[in-house]
Formats: C-alpha cells, sequence, structure tokens
C-alpha cells in the first residue's frame, strides 16, 4: 500500500471510530430500566385517550411513610444508588455575560440527550440533586441519565420572569451545543414552569429543543399558540388531584384542547396528590421515552 493510500486508510478509520463512540439518540423502549419495580409500578386507576391520560392512585401512607426512613426528609436506601455521585459537579458557567449555577451529573460533552430541570420558588440547585428527598426521584433520575449516555442539569433559577427564563434558554443553547445537536429536554416543576411558558414563547430558544415536561406547574392556556407547539414539541404534563396551588382544571382543560387536536401531550394525574407529589412521583423513565420519542 502506497503512503498516500495507507493515509486516507488512517484517517478513515479514525473518523469511523469517533462516528461508532458518539453516543446514539435513545430510541423507544431504549432508556434502561432502574428501580422500576419501585418508581414504575403503582395501580392505575384509570386511563384514557389511549394511555396518553392516566390517573395513578397515590397514597400518602403508602407512597411516602412507608417509602421513606424518615418521612418527607429521607428515603429509605433501597430507593438509591449513590454511585452516580462520581459523575455529579457543582459548576458555575459563564453563558451570554451571565454567570448560571448549576449541578451537573453526567457527561461534560458529547451527552446522548440532556435533562434540565427547573426547581420551584424558594428553591435552588440542591433541591435538584438532592438524593434523598421527594422519595429519591431525582436520584432516579440521575441514574437513568447516566446508564444511558445523558447528562442531567439541575441550574439555580434567579428570577421566574423572562430574565430568569433568559438564563435558563443560554443553559439550553449550551447544552444543545456541547451535545452537538442532541435533544435537550427541559423540565419545570411548580412556579418553575412559568419558566417554561417563557421558553415555549422562545423561537430561538425552542430551537435547541426536544421537549418540555411541567410537574405540578401553572397551567399555559396560550401554549397552542406558541413556537414550542408549532414545532410540535412533546409535553408532559403530571398533576396532583388535590393540588391548592394550581388546580388541576385548569391543567387537565390545556391537555384536553392539545390532545384533541391530536398534539404529542400526556397528562399523568395524582389521585389525592397535593403540590409536591408530582416531583415525587412522576415516572421519570416514562416521561424521558415519551419526550425523547413522542408517543
Amino acid at each position: 500500500m502506497s503512503t498516500v493510500h495507507f493515509a486516507l486508510a488512517t484517517a478513515f478509520a479514525l473518523v469511523m471510530t469517533a462516528f461508532s463512540a458518539a453516543p446514539a439518540l435513545p430510541q423507544e423502549g431504549s432508556i434502561k430500566p432502574y428501580k422500576d419495580a419501585l418508581f414504575s409500578r403503582f395501580p392505575v386507576l384509570e386511563t384514557a385517550d389511549g394511555g396518553a391520560y392516566e390517573v395513578i392512585d397515590y397514597q400518602e401512607l403508602r407512597d411516602i411513610n412507608e417509602r421513606d426512613q424518615v418521612p418527607e426528609r429521607r428515603v429509605k436506601s433501597s430507593y438509591v444508588s449513590m454511585g452516580v455521585k462520581r459523575y455529579q459537579e457543582n459548576e458555575t458557567l459563564q453563558l451570554g455575560g451571565r454567570l448560571i449555577d448549576v449541578t451537573r451529573v453526567g457527561k461534560q460533552k458529547n451527552a446522548a440527550f440532556t435533562v434540565i430541570f427547573v426547581h420551584g420558588r424558594g428553591g435552588d440547585r440542591r433541591l435538584g440533586a438532592n438524593d434523598y428527598s421527594f422519595g429519591g426521584n431525582f436520584n432516579r433520575l440521575k441514574n437513568l441519565a447516566v446508564m444511558n449516555g445523558g447528562t442531567y442539569y439541575a441550574p439555580s433559577v434567579t428570577s421566574f420572569d423572562g430574565s430568569g427564563a433568559e438564563e435558563i434558554a443560554l443553559l439550553i443553547r449550551h447544552a444543545f451545543e456541547q451535545s452537538r445537536g442532541r435533544p435537550v429536554l427541559l423540565a419545570c416543576a411548580s412556579m418553575g414552569g412559568t419558566v417554561c411558558s417563557h421558553i415555549a414563547r422562545d423561537r430561538e430558544a425552542v430551537h435547541y429543543l426536544s421537549g418540555l415536561a411541567v410537574l405540578g406547574g401553572p397551567p399555559d392556556p396560550g401554549y397552542a399558540t406558541t413556537p414550542a407547539a408549532k414545532r410540535r414539541l412533546p409535553l408532559y404534563l403530571s398533576h396532583g388531584s388535590a393540588d391548592s396551588v394550581y388546580s388541576l382544571e385548569g391543567q387537565a382543560a390545556v391537555y384536553r384542547k392539545l390532545q384533541q387536536a391530536g398534539y404529542p401531550v400526556r397528562l399523568t394525574v395524582f389521585n389525592t396528590g397535593g403540590h409536591g407529589t408530582p416531583i415525587r412521583m412522576t415516572d421519570w423513565r416514562k416521561l424521558l421515552t415519551f419526550l425523547l420519542n413522542g408517543n
């Protein structure tokens, strides 16, 4: 083989190796299970719209008192796997002239997908990084991200208005660029849902997104007219039926409007659940699978 041919063959081999080493976009069903017997098998009381609408049996005695070693403060050890802490870093990112404090779990670059969680009022990045509160649900999200080649960001949100949303928009673009254009998913809880509403109306931010989720957040009656809706980004909603902060009726109305229009949307209702129940009870594996695949 000539020197030129050898050089070309070597270059081709290096390109193919790099390509094969890059993480692939998870396909339907490929989000690997993690403690599904503990987090994914709650009784379904009601279902409709081909499974897009579900009412889940939630019982405080079972789902808090029996699940937690110290109710609402520390989950039993069987619900968590702490090895994921090896992949966790606290960082301050300088993006667009702003400093954004985040907890990152998973790869800094080249993630198969990225999940960004926006906390509610009174929280910061520590809420979305807490392994033991909320029934271990954030520890599960961390493990699901790392096990599947993804990255999870829990940022501190400075405000729940346009300014705070601008910071999250910068983080969305950063995650998109760091992962070389692979899916970026945004999940907002409680008052953080106002950030999701702002992002849905930000044409540039929407360009970098692949899906949205709102956990116990305020309804967005105008969502159907947003750039996010026009791009048909999958939307996952979860809510407690007894939420006294944001009523289920408003969120259910948003769901019905979108579902009747054939939009890729799901609504999971936790029967008797309160405002914080979706953060504890939402099945992150189901949520990720839906947002990544739209079904």
